[in-house]
């Protein structure tokens, strides 16, 4: 994804609450070698793109006044208390061959198949819905997907039970848990006693017309 941005001269609270009012955002770029660079940026632009998870979550390639473009992440973003603006941002420079840390968010699929769901009518909840992870920059991934179609009563989703993609390695702890599943209150009594019923042999069921 790109972003363009302009270099930026005045600086302070003063100048950065001008630039609000003209519709731009001020902002930096740092790491690497290089000097921290203050920036400026579209409103419209960077709210629109904030509003897209991969934005979060990828390598984006930055050009300032219409230059070469390197590649940055975004590593924070201040928004206003209650109006929909964005107040500040900041982007990281990222080298090819030095690993990064980067949360990137999980995308659960097959809750609504897994035996949890199907034959317990079991509540299936996100504890954490993304992971803190390190690569190299090729090797990160928009998202981590999590597929829950085995997913029984009783048992839990931790990190360590993840499949990440090659180069990919988990900073969170691997015994943090990430789905739970939980039988709403009530179910309990009912699931025993349906598999009871299920249980009982066809020859102890009354005979058609026997009186009971």
């Amino acid at each position: 994804m790109k972003v363009v941005a302009t270099t930026r001269s005045a600086q302070g609270t003063g100048a950065s609450r001008r630039l609000r009012r003209t519709g731009r955002v001020p902002g930096i770029v740092y790491g690497s070698t290089a000097t921290p660079t203050p920036i400026e940026l579209d409103h419209n632009t960077l709210f629109h793109a904030l509003r897209k998870e991969a934005f979060h979550a990828s390598i984006l390639d930055l050009e300032i006044d219409g230059g070469s473009q390197e590649q940055v992440l975004l590593r924070d973003v201040q928004m206003h208390a209650f109006k929909p603006q964005v107040l500040y941002v900041d982007f990281q420079r990222v080298a090819a061959n030095e690993k990064i840390h980067v949360k990137v968010p999980l995308h659960f699929v097959n809750a609504e198949i897994s035996p949890a769901v199907k034959q317990s009518a079991a509540v299936v909840s996100h504890v954490f819905t993304e992971i803190d992870v390190s690569c190299l920059p090729k090797d990160l991934p928009e998202f981590i997907e999590v597929d829950l179609s085995t997913l029984s009563v009783g048992q839990n989703i931790h990190v360590h039970d993840l499949k990440l993609p090659e180069g990919v390695s988990a900073v969170s702890s691997e015994n943090h848990v990430l789905v739970t599943v939980t039988v709403p209150r009530g179910m309990e009594e009912v699931q025993p006693a349906v598999a009871e019923a299920a249980a009982v042999p066809a020859a102890q069921a009354p005979a058609a017309g026997e009186k009971k």
